[in-house]
C-alpha cells in the first residue's frame, strides 16, 4: 500500500471537497438499531469529488465546504503535515473516510493567507502611523486613499482566511486518533485474545439446557418488556422486584469497588451540549448518529457518562501534581441503536436506555499507558469477583472509535444466547479529546522555573515565567458496570434447573442477604 499512498501524496493538489457536500442532520428519537461503541464514535464521511465525478484544481474559493465545525480544536496541523503518509495509512487501517491530504492542503492555504493578512495589517499600521505627523493635504489624501484600499483588501483576505480555517477545522476534526503499534489491523474478527478468565459451565452434565435471560427474567417476574413497549416503544423495559434490586446492587457494588481504588464518585447530568459531545468524539449531527437530540435545543441525551465527566475540566489548566485525576460516575445512557436487528439485540442486550458506572481518567502522556493497563486489570478483577467466564480482547484498528488510540474489550460468555457478548471496554484516547475539550496541565518543571526566575520575571507580561508552558492531558475511559449486560450474564450463567438464579456472593450484601432469586410463590 505504500506505493498507493505515495501516489496519493504526489497528487494531493488534485483533490477538492466538491460542489455538493454531504448534508448533515440531527437524528430524532425514532432511530432504532444496533451499533458498536466504536461505530457510535466513528467519524462521518463526505464526498471528495465534484458532482460530475471529475477532479478540479483547488483554489481558496473552491476548497471551502459548506459544513463547518461548531468549535475550534487545538489540532497540530504542522505535525499532521510532517507525518502525512503515516496518517493516511492509519485512516485506511481504521476504515475512516477522513482525508488528511485535503486537510494539509487547507492548512497550507491557511498559512499562506495568514502571511498575507499579517503583512497587510503591518502595512496598515505603518500607513496609520505616517498620518500622525504634520502633512500636506495631498500627502494626507494619498495616505487616506491607500489606507482605504488596504482596509478593503484586508477584509477580503480575512474573509477567505476565516472560511479556509473553518474548512481546515472541519476536515481536521474528522481525522481519527493514531493507533497503537500493537493494535491488530483489520475488522472486529481480527481482535486478539489477551487472556481467558474462568471456563464455560457444562449444563448438559447437570441435566438441563440453559434458558436465555428473557425467558428467565419473565418467568421470575424481573422484567416487563410488553408494558415498556406500550409506554416508550421497542427496546425499552421495566425492571421489577428482584430485577430492580439487582440493578441497584450492581451499581452500589461497582461504585464501592472503584471508590476504594481511588476514584471520585460523581453523579452527572443526563443532558449535555451537542458541542461537548462532538469534542469527546461523538457525532450528534450525523445521519446515522447514536445520539438523541432535543428538538429546538442545543442539548442531547448522553450515551455515556464519559461525556459529562470529560466536560468537567473543559478549558481548564491543571497542575501536574494533581494528575492523575480519577472519576467514576453512575449515569443513564441513551442510544438510538441505529441499524440493530436480529437475535443480537434480544431482550436486555441492546436497549435504548440503561444505567452504567463509568470510569474516566485525566493524566500526563507519560502515565496513560500504565493507567490503561490498570483500568484493564481493575475490570478483570471486578468481573472475576462476580464469577463470570470472559475473555479480554485487544481490539483491531477497524473497530476503534475515532478517539481511541488503543481499546480493550471484555466479552462474557452468555450460555442462553450461546455466544460471548461485550460487557465492558477500556480505551486510551491520548490527547484526542483533550485537544478538543482544551484540557491542559502545567508540567512540574514549569513551576520550578517560575520559582527560580523570581518575582521580577513573574511580573513580565507574556513572559515564559509568568505564563508557563502547558501540555495537553491524556484521557482514558473504562466501563465498571453496564447494568443490563451484567444482568444478562448473571441470569444466564447462574441459572438452576428449577429456573431460579444464584446471586453472586459479592452482591448479596447489597441485596439484603438475598442468595437465590426464585419464583415468588416459592
Amino acid at each position: 500500500h505504500t506505493s498507493d499512498i505515495t501516489m496519493q501524496l504526489q497528487r494531493w493538489h488534485c483533490f477538492t471537497a466538491g460542489s455538493r457536500p454531504v448534508a448533515l442532520k440531527r437524528c430524532g428519537p425514532a432511530g432504532v438499531g444496533s451499533c458498536t461503541r466504536s461505530q457510535c464514535q466513528r467519524q462521518s464521511s463526505r464526498a471528495h469529488a465534484t458532482s460530475s465525478g471529475s477532479l478540479t484544481e483547488p483554489s481558496p474559493s473552491a476548497t471551502v465546504p459548506a459544513p463547518s465545525s461548531t468549535f475550534k480544536a487545538a489540532l497540530d496541523f504542522k505535525a499532521l503535515r510532517d507525518n502525512l503518509e503515516a496518517t493516511v495509512e492509519n485512516c485506511r487501517r481504521r476504515n475512516s473516510k477522513a482525508d488528511p491530504v485535503r486537510t494539509v492542503q487547507l492548512y497550507d492555504e491557511f498559512a499562506q493567507l495568514k502571511l498575507q493578512v499579517d503583512g497587510l495589517r503591518a502595512e496598515r499600521n505603518t500607513n496609520a502611523s505616517q498620518m500622525k505627523g504634520k502633512l500636506e493635504p495631498d500627502a494626507r489624501a494619498q495616505l487616506i486613499s491607500h489606507g482605504q484600499r488596504l482596509k478593503e483588501q484586508l477584509a477580503g483576505i480575512e474573509d477567505s482566511l476565516t472560511q479556509v480555517e473553518r474548512a481546515m477545522q472541519w476536515e481536521g476534526q474528522r481525522i481519527p486518533n493514531m493507533s497503537h503499534p500493537s493494535a491488530p489491523v483489520g475488522g472486529e474478527e481480527h481482535a486478539a485474545t489477551i487472556n481467558l478468565v474462568g471456563s464455560q459451565r457444562h449444563f448438559e452434565s447437570e441435566g438441563f439446557q440453559p434458558q436465555d435471560h428473557v425467558a428467565l427474567a419473565e418467568a421470575l417476574d424481573l422484567v416487563d418488556f410488553d408494558s415498556a413497549a406500550e409506554v416508550s416503544g421497542q427496546k425499552f423495559y421495566y425492571l421489577r422486584n428482584a430485577g430492580a434490586l439487582l440493578e441497584l446492587a450492581l451499581v452500589n457494588w461497582a461504585i464501592t469497588r472503584v471508590v476504594a481504588r481511588g476514584f471520585t464518585p460523581i453523579m452527572t447530568p443526563d443532558l449535555v451540549k451537542a458541542s461537548v459531545l462532538e469534542k469527546c468524539g461523538f457525532q450528534p449531527r450525523d445521519s446515522n448518529t447514536q445520539v438523541y437530540s432535543v428538538e429546538n435545543s442545543a442539548l442531547c441525551l448522553t450515551g455515556t457518562a464519559e461525556v459529562p465527566l470529560g466536560g468537567i475540566y473543559m478549558d481548564k489548566v491543571l497542575k501536574e501534581s494533581d494528575l492523575p485525576i480519577k472519576m467514576a460516575a453512575y449515569g443513564h445512557c441513551f442510544r438510538t441503536e441505529a441499524g440493530a436487528a436480529g437475535a443480537a439485540g434480544k431482550g436486555l442486550y441492546r436497549v435504548h436506555q440503561f444505567s452504567k458506572v463509568e470510569m474516566f481518567v485525566l493524566c500526563t502522556p507519560q502515565q496513560s499507558d500504565d493507567l490503561h493497563e490498570e483500568l484493564r486489570a481493575l475490570e478483570v478483577e471486578l468481573f472475576s469477583e462476580l464469577g463470570l467466564h470472559f475473555k479480554v480482547l485487544d481490539m483491531p484498528t477497524g473497530d476503534l472509535g475515532a478517539p481511541a488510540y488503543r481499546k480493550y474489550d471484555i466479552e462474557a460468555w452468555m450460555p442462553g444466547l450461546g455466544r460471548y457478548g461485550e460487557i465492558s471496554s477500556a480505551s486510551n484516547c491520548t490527547d484526542y479529546q483533550a485537544r478538543r475539550l482544551n484540557i491542559r496541565y502545567k508540567p512540574a518543571e514549569t513551576h520550578a522555573s517560575k520559582a527560580e526566575a523570581g518575582p521580577s520575571a513573574k511580573s513580565q507580561k507574556g513572559g515564559a515565567a509568568s505564563q508557563g508552558r502547558t501540555e495537553f492531558v491524556h484521557t482514558l475511559n473504562a466501563t465498571a458496570c453496564a447494568v443490563p449486560r451484567m444482568i444478562v450474564a448473571i441470569l444466564e450463567n447462574f441459572q438452576q434447573a428449577d429456573g431460579s438464579v444464584i446471586v453472586p456472593e459479592v452482591l448479596r450484601p447489597f441485596l439484603g442477604g438475598l442468595a437465590v432469586i426464585q419464583h415468588r410463590d416459592k
